[in-house]
């Protein structure tokens, strides 16, 4: 009632009259609550039309209502519209009210709808809600919204219905066969789908069922394989209830990324929102099998973009699109490092971890390796952890990985990108390259040039070694 500790914000819609507690208008308004069931502010139910009359209707007409409710954290104005669900978003809200709410919100707070109807007896049908929290709400298609049941008019009498005894009894033998087979069958592909929840799993959200996964990648089938390595196999998957196409990574059980860094990335990557790192859509465990869902990448990891494809069905890279490539991954890195609310270090920062998208938008991936810790602080990791060739020398001796270390990673990473080259090339013992000390020699011999000329030669697979 009203107390500051309790976080609460919400937004009702009130089809019963109370006097006494929360002294209501009527019993068909709609109203802005803050730590209370009683309103800061309430408004009749009602739109407004295109020419600005404001037009009264019941909340309980039967019919379907859509609503909307939108916060601006510049302005600190909520607005709250509603209107019948075929007419457009009505231009004025019904209530526009000031309140600060960065009071009220937390890091992590529950999200949903509720519903209490006291002594009276009513239905309340939710069909869809869409919903964000740094972006205009996903509108809602109407044209796949749910039908409700109607209920049944209640008949006089039941009907008489003479039938062959021997023939029902025939039907009904068969029949219960029919289904004794059938739930037997759905049983068995239950129990071999079926999740095993351990209470730890309980504190992560975005959790997907194991069936659901099996599912969207058609039993992880070898024809839905778009990417594999030391980790496990990636798939590409459409999740049946959005229909959106997702990459699932299913991770070997003799993989080096245990439980501890699979925890690691779906507790980071389930918080951390921005344009240059990979969103993650869910994730699941089942006995041994680790399964993270990623949204997908169409054009796949950079390192598959920095040579041309033997069979000349991938181009080269522009400068410009390099260009781009790296300044997102900075912008990301950036947002790791000093803009969220953790400092994040990568620890795994290389070019098969840089996905792109259709436009060619870089995404800073796989967080399996990476370290939370809070501003202003030091980070206590004294384990050398990444990928050979990528790694600050500091940590190879020191095992302390900083951001200081990241970005000495992000710089290789640009070498990588200039050059065309990877990291550490084995291809023959008197060859052996190693991409920052080749750079480096190059730069001291004057001939610094040379790095971008003999790495678009490597890219045409055209090998051509130059030492000072």
């Amino acid at each position: 009632m009203g107390n500051f500790s309790n976080h609460v914000f919400a937004v009702e819609f009130d089809t019963n009259k109370a006097y006494k507690l929360f002294n209501d208008p009527d019993d068909n308004h709609v109203g802005i609550d803050i730590n209370s069931l009683k309103s800061n502010i309430s408004e009749k139910a009602a739109y407004y039309s295109e020419n600005s009359t404001k037009v009264d209707f019941e909340l309980e007409m039967g019919q379907p209502i859509q609503s909307w409710i939108d916060y601006n954290g510049t302005t600190k104005v909520i607005s709250v519209a509603v209107a019948p669900l075929l007419l457009p978003k009505p231009s004025q809200p019904l209530i526009s009210y000031f309140f600060d709410l960065l009071p009220i919100m937390k890091n992590e707070m529950y999200v949903g709808l509720t519903s209490a109807t006291g002594k009276l007896s009513s239905f309340h049908y939710i069909l869809a809600w869409s919903f964000s929290t740094d972006r205009t709400a996903q509108a809602i298609d109407l044209s796949s919204l749910p039908k409700l049941l109607q209920s049944a008019s209640t008949q006089s009498g039941s009907r008489a219905t003479t039938v062959k005894i021997g023939l029902v009894s025939a039907v009904a033998t068969f029949a219960f066969m029919i289904i004794l087979i059938i739930v037997s069958l759905y049983l068995w592909k239950r129990a071999k789908l079926a999740d095993n929840t351990e209470e730890w799993e309980l504190d992560y959200p975005h959790r997907l069922e194991y069936k659901e996964l099996y599912r969207a990648t058609k039993g992880f089938n070898e024809t839905e394989l778009i990417g594999s390595g030391g980790f496990g196999h990636v798939y590409k998957g459409e999740l049946w209830h959005t229909k959106e196409v997702v990459a699932v990574k299913k991770i070997l059980n003799n993989a080096r990324q245990g439980v501890r860094e699979f925890v690691t990335e779906i507790s980071s990557l389930g918080k951390m929102r921005h344009q240059n790192l990979v969103e993650l859509r869910g994730w699941c465990k089942r006995n041994e099998d680790l399964i993270i869902v990623y949204e997908f990448m169409p054009n796949g990891s950079l390192d598959t973009h920095l040579s041309a494809s033997k069979d000349n069905t991938r181009a080269i890279l522009s400068w410009e699109q390099r260009l781009k490539i790296l300044k997102g991954v900075a912008s990301g890195l950036l947002y790791l490092h000093e803009e969220w609310g953790k400092v994040v270090v990568h620890r795994n920062i290389k070019s098969s971890n840089v996905l792109l998208g259709l436009d060619m938008t870089p995404k800073l991936g796989d967080f399996g390796l990476a370290k939370l810790y809070e501003h202003g602080t030091k980070p206590n990791t004294t384990r050398a952890a990444g990928t050979l060739g990528y790694m600050a020398p500091e940590l190879l001796h020191m095992g302390k990985a900083t951001t200081c270390s990241d970005v000495f990673v992000f710089g290789v990473l640009l070498l990588e990108v200039v050059c065309g080259r990877r990291p550490i090339e084995l291809s023959a013992p008197e060859n052996e390259l190693d991409l920052v000390a080749w750079v480096r020699d190059c730069e001291v011999c004057g001939e610094l040039m040379e790095v971008i000329i003999t790495g678009w030669e490597t890219s045409m697979i055209i090998r051509r070694w130059r030492w000072c």
